[in-house]
């Protein structure tokens, strides 16, 4: 087996953010020189890596001329020039999500198309290459409000989808391609997470469940275990594991899905990479997510995905009507309560709804988890100077 511990291996990672940040913890954990490619020099990534590269993830000549300087490369951000990596690719660099795979998930119609061909339930879309198109289907009584609208490429955190009721919604709307999706009536929000490595061997965390801010659409809760029954768990388990086999994917697939009111699963959509939904790991499972990626693309036995305990992550966002040098409130006040850990992103500027952080709350009992994190978030504000 290769060795990458305190040797002369190199990992580059494409982006520097608050997830890269995680990652790095376990990068340190087992002693391997790690690289950041990122465009801003004060990113959470920039103090703490082996080698920080200031570059554009979207310019060809900076992501292959970084990838050049790697033993192997792999992301914390799904936009970034494909071009280079699969020039890179070819010229031998070993990749791990593939790019095959992130030109499926850097396009959400390209996403959608994907789970149609291999028959994976998922809501209704229609995909338009300009606003217009949209517009004009709007006219002709092809499309009906409401509906969901999602930009094509290049949308994080809330930004890029919109839940268009009416038409100054979708005159407000950017002239970018984008899809629509029909509205679909759900009771929840779930999660899966699927690490898969090079030799195939295969694990799913538990299913989560995601309680979403009504304005930002943003997720403010992620609780471990869903309180969902065992028998949607498990077909929710089974539809992730499909996904990921279906890509022949390798590294973290974070895979969001819907349940229905008559208790159908829809996938929503897909994350190649760690995601927000699986923070609550590093505190509540044996093998924390940013772990399980880094064993899955360097082909090592997968950790054991179980939690030892309810886990509930709460998001710290910016909080409305503050821009700015940021300040964290009564964080020793959360401190005062068992079974809470804090972590700060590392972000000197705030701004409303931009993630600064998160909070997670273990306790042997979910719904006691619950009402700490409802306290924790109602307690602790980021607010600027």
């Amino acid at each position: 087996m290769k060795s990458y511990y305190s040797s002369n291996f190199k990992l580059g990672i494409l982006g520097g953010g608050q997830l890269g940040r995680m990652l790095l913890a376990e990068t340190q954990k087992f002693d391997i020189h790690t690289a950041i490619l990122e465009s801003n020099k004060n990113a959470p990534c920039a103090e703490i890596c082996n080698t920080f590269v200031i570059g554009d993830l979207l310019d060809f000549d900076a992501v292959y001329n970084f990838g050049k300087t790697v033993d192997l490369l792999t992301i914390e951000i799904e936009n970034v020039n494909l071009d280079a990596l699969d020039k890179l690719e070819d010229e031998g660099l070993t990749i791990y999500p593939k790019p095959k795979d992130l030109r499926i998930i850097q396009s959400k119609a390209r996403q959608k198309n994907f789970y149609i061909d291999h028959q994976i339930p998922t809501a209704a879309f229609s995909h338009y290459a300009y606003l217009e198109e949209l517009k004009h289907s709007y006219q002709n009584n092809i499309i009906h409000f409401p509906f969901v609208w999602k930009a094509a490429r290049f949308g994080y955190d809330g930004n890029g989808v919109k839940i268009v009721r009416n038409i100054e919604d979708l005159e407000s709307l950017p002239t970018v391609e984008c899809i629509t999706e029909k509205l679909i009536p759900f009771k929840n929000e779930l999660a899966v997470i699927v690490a898969r490595n090079v030799a195939g061997d295969i694990k799913t965390y538990p299913v989560v469940e995601m309680e979403f801010h009504p304005e930002a659409n943003q997720v403010e809760y992620v609780i471990c275990p869903a309180r969902i029954e065992n028998k949607i768990a498990e077909k929710a388990r089974a539809l992730a594991l499909k996904v990921v086999c279906d890509l022949d994917f390798v590294g973290l697939l974070a895979v969001e899905m819907f349940q229905t009111d008559t208790d159908e699963l829809l996938v929503n959509e897909v994350a190649p990479r760690p995601h927000n939904s699986g923070h609550y790991s590093i505190e509540a499972s044996y093998t924390n997510q940013f772990e399980q990626h880094l064993r899955s693309i360097l082909n090592l036995p997968l950790g054991n995905t179980a939690s030892k305990v309810a886990g509930i992550m709460v998001n710290l966002v910016g909080e409305e009507g503050y821009s700015g040098d940021v300040v964290y409130e009564n964080i020793a006040e959360i401190l005062k309560i068992d079974g809470v850990t804090p972590h700060i992103y590392g972000k000197k500027e705030t701004r409303p709804f931009r993630k600064m952080g998160h909070v997670t709350i273990v306790n042997s009992n979910i719904d006691t988890a619950r009402a700490v994190a409802q306290k924790v978030k109602e307690t602790i504000r980021v607010i600027s100077k």
